[in-house]
């Protein structure tokens, strides 16, 4: 699968983007998907989940309540709604598909969120 994250910026502390992924070669439909982020010298790690269904997402704790991640299945696309950015948030945000065993299911661990591609940059400013 080939994934494609878009949709960063350069944002002032407070403000917001969305991030949108798309992908080819696979249906994101039939998997639960995720965020991931990576920031200069830091090691890539979860930010979201959505469920295949849609129906349950999950977040780390810094994100709680600021992201919310959702779903199109009519434009198989996965996007990430940022909002009260923090300049800690500046990273490159990449979205991530688990391994293929994972079809239908509901919840995929954060760490077998194996497969990105490019990502996109957010920075945050204060």
């Amino acid at each position: 699968v080939q994934l494609q994250a878009s949709g960063g910026g350069s944002v002032q502390a407070g403000g917001s983007l969305r991030l949108s992924c798309k992908a080819s070669g696979r249906t994101l439909n039939d998997y639960a998907m995720g965020w991931l982020r990576q920031a200069p010298g830091e090691e890539r790690e979860f930010v979201a989940a959505i469920s295949w269904s849609g129906g349950s997402t999950y977040y780390r704790d810094s994100v709680k309540g600021r992201f919310t991640i959702s779903r199109d299945r009519p434009k198989n696309t996965v996007y990430l709604q940022m909002n009260s950015l923090r300049p800690e948030d500046t990273a490159v945000y990449y979205c991530a598909a688990p391994a293929p065993e994972y079809v239908y299911s509901d919840y995929v661990p954060p760490a077998d969120f194996g497969s990105w591609g490019q990502g996109t940059q957010v920075t945050v400013s204060s």
